[in-house]
């Protein structure tokens, strides 16, 4: 089969188009003809890890050797990248009660990668899900990485109607996700992008959009009962001012010293840290679909690329310019 390999890290044109042996599904696993997939935040990481040092890593330093000896420390273990599908079902194994052959599925690979491809087999028990009947795979491809994450975090922070809630970063997968999620919920949303994204986020459905580059959130007088801060980039100290009396800051990347602050804030009362780990489930991931069913999660596509263009599409993810999501074709 053809799939697209990297055997060493760097820029885009270390992605390579190559023959590859093709996977067959073991009894508790299907196998997938992949349709399509997305350029992620974790493929660019993934593609130029050899560059991440415990300081730039977006989680806590004691977690960069790991994910160093998991990726490989001199080259890459895992040189096949893409963490979202989508397809259909080509075969199944002996044990496999909930797939059939030639069902339309969705999914997210996490670390595991491997849909840049096109086939990989999977869990039936994984992170996988019959596709959204509205969409199609260029579509649901898009979905499951931030919807997900947005999903298990905003629970996290016990989102409620009514509530004032601001999204730092809302023009990533999961700040997307977390921004149609918590309109879903009944919440007021402010976005938080950079120029070239604010019809994307207007598109989502943000009732207010704050342009980073002209304003800073944190001076501008607003309170929110939930500040979402997807990158990590605003400090506590910073959103303190931002924040209702009992207002609570979500980080979905965050270092020790975030975890430190959500244990102090977690004894003392009042306004609070959370920093929570999203994961993720097989049933969250119908939920998922339920709710892209129901017009509540939507897909917006920026660029489509084939296979043999993924080097093009990671640049084009990386100038800085994109409007949504950048998916590959297989």
């Amino acid at each position: 089969m053809k799939a697209l390999v990297y055997t060493e890290y760097g820029s885009p044109d270390v992605l390579h188009l190559h023959d590859v042996p093709k996977p067959t599904a073991k009894e508790d696993e299907i196998l997938v003809r992949v349709r399509a997939t997305v350029v992620s935040f974790g493929d660019l990481l993934a593609r130029k890890f050899n560059a991440v040092t415990p300081s730039s890593f977006s989680m806590p330093a004691f977690l960069w050797l790991p994910s160093r000896l998991e990726f490989g420390i001199r080259k890459p273990k895992k040189y096949i990248l893409g963490s979202e599908f989508a397809g259909e079902v080509e075969a199944v194994g002996s044990a496999v009660t909930r797939f059939k052959p030639g069902d339309q599925v969705f999914g997210y690979r996490g670390p595991s990668f491997g849909a840049y491809a096109e086939y990989l087999c999977t869990k039936e028990t994984s992170s996988v899900a019959l596709k959204p009947s509205n969409m199609t795979c260029e579509e649901a491809t898009t979905v499951p990485y931030g919807a997900l994450t947005a999903l298990i975090l905003l629970r996290k922070a016990n989102i409620q109607p009514g509530q004032k809630v601001l999204i730092n970063g809302a023009s990533g997968s999961i700040g997307a996700g977390a921004l149609q999620l918590a309109k879903h919920y009944g919440a007021h949303v402010t976005a938080v992008c950079g120029t070239p994204r604010i019809e994307y986020v207007k598109a989502l459905g943000a009732d207010a959009v704050i342009d980073y580059t002209r304003e800073d959130f944190t001076q501008n007088g607003e309170t929110y009962d939930l500040i979402f801060d997807v990158l990590g980039k605003a400090s506590f100290a910073r959103c303190k001012r931002s924040l209702k009396p009992n207002g609570r800051l979500l980080y979905a990347s965050f270092k020790i010293k975030q975890i430190l602050q959500m244990l102090w804030t977690a004894r003392t009362g009042g306004k609070r840290v959370i920093c929570a780990l999203a994961i993720d489930k097989q049933a969250d991931l119908v939920h998922i679909r339920e709710l892209a069913e129901a017009g509540v999660i939507k897909a917006v596509i920026d660029r489509c690329y084939p296979l043999e263009e993924a080097a093009a599409a990671h640049r084009y993810a990386e100038s800085g310019q994109k409007r949504g999501a950048i998916v590959i074709t297989v």
